[in-house]
Formats: C-alpha cells, structure tokens, sequence
C-alpha cells in the first residue's frame, strides 16, 4: 500500500458522514454497532500502515545521519592526512609526503560521496516527514469520529428505547379509554351497573312483599276487632 494511499483512505474515512448513514439505517443499534467494528478494523490497518510509513522515515533520517557522521569523518581524515604529507614534505620525505597527500584525496572523495547521498535523501525526508505528519493528524481525526461515532451509538440507542417504551405505554393506554362505551373497561362498567340495577329491582321487590304481608296483618287484626265488636253487641242486647 503506498503512502498516497494510506493518506487518502485515512482522509476519506475522517470525512465520513454518520448522520447520512443512519438516516438509512432501519435498525440504528445494529447498523451502528457494525460501523464502529469496522471503523475501528479500519483504524486499526490504518495505524499499522502509519506505523510502517513512520519506521521506513526514521530508517531514512539514520542513514541521512550515517551520511553526515561519515562526511565529518572523511573530512577529517583527509584533514590529518593532508597535515601528514606537509610535516612530511618539510623533512624532505617527499614520496611519503606524496602518498599521505594521496590518501588526503580518497578521503576528501568519499566524504563527496556522503554529502552528495546525505543531499539526495534530504528532499525525501523532508517530503516523508510532511506525509507522516498528514498520517498521523488523519488518524486522530479517525479516532476522534470514532469517540462521535461510539457517542452517537449510545444517544440513538437510548432514545430508541424511550420511544419504545413511549409507544408501549400509549397503546396500552388506548385500549383503556375510560371515554369509549366499547373499550374493556366501559363493558366492565355496564357489567356493573347492571348488576347495582338487579339488586335495585331485588331490594324493591323485596320491600313490596313487606308491604303486603304489614297489609295483611292489618286487615286481619281489623277484622278480629270488628268481629270483637260485634260479639259484645249481642251480649248486651241479651243482658
């Protein structure tokens, strides 16, 4: 995978829209639940991608190091040889004067050779160093739309719920509209004023058959009196 392409996944993945995705989700906990495994899949290759990116840069950067350490080196080699070859000139050692002198230039050509490799790699650096600082800012934008994301989950979850539990309660609710003759607890209600009704009907039946047989003790005990009465009147017309 190259690093154009890390970065651009990393960008396209930051700039995910959530509320788009949910408003086609027809279950929000589900869909949810699997956009966070596979953001957090997505996170996960992505920083192992960044890894690597980060490492191969730091590999770059010590050799770029290695370069400028040996250029110093060569350099000062080439110094000491060059010193070597003027004492030995001075003594009239002039062929081994000619042969530090010699070894001066080798050692001025390789530290050339590494401040010409440590010069290469510097626009590659620095051109890394400017990709791996997009990676790693893209990367807390992932992480950060993953805590959003992670928040949303539990925010529609939990307003889920309560719109369940609203809708539950409301239906119930309906089927006991104490307003509606039909509902089961208007039929309940007729039931029982039916009742109180017989009961009514029972305790005026009952006070009628009261009221007749007081009736008829009273007619009986007028008629004894009558009856009473005339008895004492043909005891006195015999007297």
């Amino acid at each position: 995978m190259s690093k154009q392409t890390i970065l651009g996944r990393v960008t396209q993945l930051a700039k995910a829209n959530i509320n788009a995705l949910l408003d086609q989700a027809e279950d929000p906990q589900k869909m949810l639940d699997q956009l966070i495994r596979d953001y957090s899949n997505n996170i996960s290759e992505a920083d192992q991608a960044v890894a690597t990116t980060i490492g191969n840069l730091r590999m770059l950067e010590a050799d770029h190091k290695e370069d400028v350490d040996a250029a110093a080196e060569w350099g000062s080699k080439a110094l000491a040889a060059s010193r070597k070859a003027d004492d030995l000139r001075a003594s009239g050692a002039t062929a081994e004067a000619d042969r530090f002198d010699n070894l001066a230039k080798v050692a001025l050509g390789r530290q050339l050779q590494s401040e010409k490799e440590a010069k290469t790699a510097e626009p590659t650096i620095a051109a890394q160093t400017v990709v791996v600082d997009k990676l790693k800012s893209g990367l807390e934008s992932m992480r950060n739309k993953l805590t959003e994301l992670q928040a949303k989950r539990d925010e529609l979850v939990a307003r889920a719920r309560t719109a369940q539990a609203q809708n539950t309660m409301l239906d119930a609710v309906k089927n006991i509209d104490v307003m509606d003759p039909t509902s089961d607890l208007g039929r309940f209600e007729e039931k029982v004023r039916r009742e109180e009704a017989m009961a009514l009907g029972k305790q005026e039946l009952a006070a009628s058959s009261l009221d007749a047989q007081f009736e008829s003790l009273e007619d009986l005990g007028k008629a004894s009196e009558i009856e009473a009465r005339l008895a004492a009147l043909k005891q006195g017309r015999a007297a």
